[in-house]
């Protein structure tokens, strides 16, 4: 029973360890297209409860080996927030982790639960995914549980977003003829405009998924991202399936694409061809262009 994996390094997080609250099998309200993890049958709540010392005793042990983490990541095969003890895990790992960082990625389905807050509001960074705006395309895409309301969850996200003041992400898984039409990205647009999150994180399928469902190009997923409102903080998360060549940017050209849609130095590794990033780089020095932080990546700016 594998509790604790890694570490893992991450340019965001450090050193990171991956706690699993559900070791044994898959146990998730959610039944993805592009889960990783086979299919199985949805569930509301969970089946096999790992008890919380065992948790603990297994984190103390990890934290004696390695003495120089810098992030706690809580997941699990499924849903963490359906762990009916996270709360009180939660309390625990706080009292032992001195300067680590915690970190916890759900599927935001009992995030309109006060207790799911409570439990979120402990952690120092919370991500959540929303990989759909509408009923149909939740249904669709992450084959939700019975009863589980689209938006049940994005009300629940206002109202965890006013009380928690630590970084909020957002991450959008988006299926290459699922969620990736104008009216699905218009939905989600309208409502992240709301949101205001730290940041969102644009992705798409990068390992074997459980059903027969394709990923999107990077370019794809930049020209998607165009689609969004200039003032949200999205970062491209997937590279992996770069069609196209760097191209040549104009000064003028470099700050009407910037203008649209901030980039990261990861963007501009890819989408720039060598002189172009030249530019960029004369660009910054004249202070035409800035560079800001917003949860651990850096995007570059027009002023």
């Amino acid at each position: 029973m594998n509790i604790i994996f890694g570490p893992v390094n991450s340019r965001r997080f450090g050193k990171s360890l991956g706690i699993d609250l559900s070791p044994t099998k898959k146990q998730c309200n959610f039944d993805c297209l592009y889960c990783e993890l086979e299919p199985a049958k949805t569930v509301g709540s969970y089946e096999d409860v790992i008890a919380v010392e065992d948790i603990m005793d297994a984190l103390d042990e990890a934290l004696l080996k390695y003495k120089d983490i810098d992030a706690l990541t809580i997941t699990a095969n499924g849903e963490p927030t359906l762990y009916p003890y996270l709360s009180e895990l939660m309390d625990k790992i706080n009292e032992v982790k001195g300067t680590i960082k915690t970190l916890i990625l759900s599927n935001a389905s009992t995030i309109h639960e006060e207790d799911t807050q409570k439990a979120l509001d402990k952690f120092d960074t919370v991500k959540l995914s929303l990989d759909c705006a509408t009923k149909g395309c939740l249904k669709r895409l992450d084959r939700s549980h019975e009863g589980i309301d689209v938006e049940e969850i994005k009300a629940g996200m206002l109202a965890f977003k006013s009380r928690f003041i630590k970084p909020l992400i957002i991450e959008i898984l988006i299926v290459k003829g699922v969620n990736d039409g104008k009216e699905e990205i218009d939905s989600l647009n309208e409502y992240l405009l709301k949101l205001n999150p730290t940041r969102i994180d644009i992705g798409t399928i990068d390992r074997p998924p459980a059903y027969r469902v394709e990923p999107l190009s990077y370019e794809a997923l930049h020209q998607i991202s165009l689609d969004f409102d200039a003032s949200l903080p999205i970062y491209i998360a997937s590279r992996k399936k770069v069609v196209n060549k760097p191209s040549s940017y104009s000064f003028d050209e470099i700050l009407s694409t910037i203008k649209k849609r901030p980039l990261t130095y990861d963007d501009i590794e890819v989408l720039f061809d060598e002189e172009s990033k030249k530019r960029v780089k004369r660009l910054i020095e004249e202070k035409r262009l800035l560079s800001v932080k917003s949860a651990g990546y850096e995007f570059i700016k027009v002023i």
